[in-house]
């Protein structure tokens, strides 16, 4: 049902040569009068942990550009004796003797047809310096001189439009890390001379920089024309290829350009409870704008409770702020609404309509609300439940709301003797009809996307893009699960959907590994996928939407960081309501990364050394879920999301307690040994994902434990098998995954460590009673 990548590589590129050679003889792996061709490229970072010494991550992109190969092996000379690699690598199995370094291809990776790339690295330590090495083999064939690929000038957007008298902003990077500093300048090279540019005309890129978006500045002069003119401007500098990008004038004496935008201009408040909507401006003040959120006519229930008075600034008026409305309890059934005003001075007003959902009126639908789990009792599945019930102290536990996974199309109906989505829904409304006036939360895995995990085989998905899989998504999928739950019959229920574990993540780590995380990134993919769910669930106001965030040993590292919040804004901002068509976001999900660790921080250091150099952390910028998750809602919030994001952690499977849980933290000074001994995270390798030995359950299910946290879930039901030890037929997609196996000795994601997985392991989704045991024996908190 549920599988995890595992650790994933970090990567800074700060330093850059690239060598190439034609017309070479390839090796024995090729045909015997093969055309060989290669272009190498390699690029480092260096850190320095005490005087003269550090450490590295070289990035390698071998090109071929010759004819086809179907293995490649890499080889290249450290200039310095004091380089060495470590082992931890990607792409390659790597090796070193003396100053030389081999990478040979992986089964995956080694056929490279004419003009295909592959991606390849490794962690390294230096004494002294760390010069690149400058020449490189393929297959035995030494590549040629020096030859520099040349950098590009990347800006974002390609075109912009200025308001007359005003600014707009555009940012620049490099495709590529220069060999040394580059000045980047703007020039307007045709068109409307009101366009110019205000700020950042000149930039520097240097080789640590490159991929650091800078901002420019253009100015569109205040005049008395109607004309909305357009110009060009370069963007480029010596040693780069330059940009161009196309600027218009927005005319303030032909158009109003200036005003309030306001999301979603509809709402419903439950009575005794509160909801949101959210106000930005459409372009940039010259100073700043305060709006004002007043209520008018009509049920006076109704008010703003905060949010009232709002201000923007040219730095944050494109930031949605948060207005919050909220109904007082009364005894009478009537839904009364009212009218609120949003205005400023000079803009045109905006209203919004806010309707009461009186709670001593059953028939009436509940709203949608910030936090759909807060005062609400959780769904109790009934099919988990008995399974529960039947192994030895599993009483304890059973009433525990848990998700139900619908992970395939017959899910929806049932399938293999359990509950379809209907049937769910009905006992939900008859749970909650027993729950008196406390609103009731049921959740549901939306995951079925074609290509459905697509690094990995435990969790494969019977959908295919190329067998015409995201049209199935959509009207065998998708729709028919939207239209059970838009029966009015479920309007009272606040249901929760997790929208597609793994989907968006694997677009971030895995595209250059895997053929099917390539398709899975182009039309009919996981953008498109996951945007037609958004599109069809928002719809609904009673059901609420988070994404999977995969977890910080997958995306914490700051090269997968970054792009992952990037792709999560643009996937998101694509849907017909845009950020407003999202609650919040997921970590953790089905995984065992453990919600905080206790006794270390990624501030720690030990004899001098900071934790991140530990093998075990590996360089990450985090140690656990809550600190990912913290830092990961602030970033998505800065990037545009709205002020009110919730995130969950999954803390069904991370409690990591029994006999191997650490009391304190270790008083060693070492830094490997200190992390291993004070973590409570007992896994071997952070990559390891699969039914794994020594876990536990975590924290209770929990509403708003944290500041920005809306809950603490229960997503993976425990004793759910994350994927089969051994290979077993069936007609659901899914394969052995050999990191299901407790004999497999691992591969480049998980160090090559074995991978504590538990063995006689059913297929995913499946029960398994072994797996529940060891859980509720090792949860933590403790269960009596």
């Amino acid at each position: 049902m549920r599988l995890q990548r595992g650790l994933h590589r970090w990567a800074v590129t700060v330093t850059a040569a690239s060598v190439a050679a034609l017309g070479l003889v390839v090796g024995q792996s090729t045909a015997a009068n093969a055309a060989a061709g290669c272009d190498v490229t390699y690029s480092a970072n260096s850190w320095t942990s005490s005087p003269g010494q550090g450490g590295f991550t070289a990035n390698i992109t071998l090109k071929n550009t010759g004819d086809p190969i179907s293995s490649w092996t890499l080889a290249f000379d450290y200039p310095t004796s004091g380089q060495k690699y470590t082992p931890s690598g990607w792409g390659a199995n790597w090796s070193q003797s003396g100053t030389r370094v081999t990478g040979t291809s992986m089964p995956w990776n080694g056929s490279l047809s004419t003009g295909a790339s592959v991606s390849v690295g490794f962690n390294g330590t230096w004494s002294g310096t760390n010069p690149n090495p400058t020449s490189f083999s393929v297959n035995g064939n030494t590549c040629g001189g020096v030859n520099p690929t040349t950098p590009s000038v990347v800006t974002s957007p390609s075109s912009v439009a200025v308001n007359e008298g005003g600014t707009a902003t555009f940012t620049a990077k490099l495709s590529s890390a220069p060999s040394s500093n580059v000045t980047v300048t703007t020039t307007r090279t045709s068109g409307d001379t009101d366009l110019s540019v205000s700020a950042g005309g000149s930039l520097t890129f240097t080789p640590s920089n490159w991929n650091t978006a800078q901002t420019v500045t253009l100015a569109a002069a205040q005049d008395s024309d109607t004309t909305a003119g357009t110009a060009s401007f370069t963007v480029g500098g010596t040693g780069v290829t330059a940009a161009t990008l196309s600027a218009t004038e927005v005319d303030d004496d032909a158009v109003v350009e200036q005003s309030i935008i306001v999301t979603p201009t509809s709402v419903t408040v439950p009575e005794g409870s509160t909801a949101t909507y959210s106000v930005r401006l459409a372009s940039q003040p010259s100073s700043n704008v305060t709006v004002t959120s007043t209520a008018g006519s009509g049920d006076a229930n109704i008010t703003v409770s905060s949010g009232a008075s709002l201000t923007f600034t040219s730095s944050n008026w494109n930031t949605a702020q948060t207005v919050t409305l909220a109904a007082a309890q009364d005894s009478d059934t009537a839904n009364g609404s009212r009218t609120i005003t949003v205005a400023s001075s000079g803009l045109t007003s905006r209203t919004v309509t806010a309707t009461e959902a009186d709670d001593d009126d059953t028939g009436t639908p509940g709203g949608h609300v910030e936090n759909p789990y807060s005062g609400a009792t959780g769904y109790v599945n009934p099919d988990w439940k008995a399974k529960a019930q039947a192994e030895p102290g599993g009483s304890a536990v059973a009433n525990t709301s848990t998700a139900v996974w619908l992970d395939r199309i017959a899910a929806i109906e049932g399938a293999n003797g359990a509950m379809g989505l209907r049937e769910h829904l009905d006992e939900a409304v008859r749970q909650d009809a027993a729950n008196g006036s406390t609103p009731l939360t049921v959740q549901f895995v939306i995951y079925d996307l074609p290509n459905r995990d697509c690094s990995a085989l435990a969790s494969n998905g019977e959908l295919r893009i190329s067998e015409n899989g995201f049209n199935r998504y959509k009207t065998e999928y998708i729709d028919p699960i939207a239209s059970i739950m838009s029966d009015s019959a479920y309007s009272n229920l606040r249901i929760v959907t997790i929208i597609e574990p793994d989907s968006l993540p694997n677009l971030i780590t895995n595209i250059n590994k895997f053929a099917d995380c390539q398709e899975a990134n182009g039309p009919g993919g996981y953008v498109d996928g996951v945007r037609y769910a958004l599109n069809k669930l928002h719809a609904m106001s009673n059901v609420y939407t988070y994404i999977d965030a995969a977890h910080h040993a997958w995306l914490g590292w700051d090269s997968n960081f970054g792009p992952s919040v990037d792709l999560f804004y643009n996937t998101v901002s694509g849907t017909t309501a845009g950020v407003d068509s999202v609650d919040g976001f997921i970590v953790n999900t089905a995984n065992y990364s453990a919600t905080t660790e206790p006794y270390f921080t990624i501030n720690s250091t030990v004899n001098g050394q900071s934790v991140r150099q530990s093998k075990w952390v590996d360089w990450n910028y985090y140690v656990d879920e809550k600190t990912f998750a913290t830092a990961l809602r602030s970033a998505l919030i800065g990037k545009g999301f709205r002020q009110g994001l919730g995130m969950l952690i999954d803390t069904s499977r991370n409690g990591w307690g029994g006999s191997a849980r650490p009391s304190g933290p270790s008083t060693s000074t070492n830094v490997d040994e200190f992390v291993n001994d004070s973590r409570v995270d007992r896994r071997i390798h952070a990559g390891n994902w699969c039914n794994q030995s020594g876990a536990g359950m975590g924290e209770r299910p929990t509403a708003s434990p944290a500041a920005g946290f809306d809950a603490y879930v229960w997503i993976k039901p425990p004793g759910e098998s994350d994927g089969s030890s051994e290979e077993i037929d069936n007609d659901e997609g899914k394969r052995l995954d050999r990191m299901c196996d407790p004999t497999y000795h691992g591969n480049e994601l998980n160090g090559n460590n074995l991978t504590g997985a538990l063995p006689d392991a059913p297929l995913s989704g499946r029960w398994f009673s072994a797996q529940f045991r060891e859980l509720l024996a090792n949860a933590y908190p403790p269960i009596n």
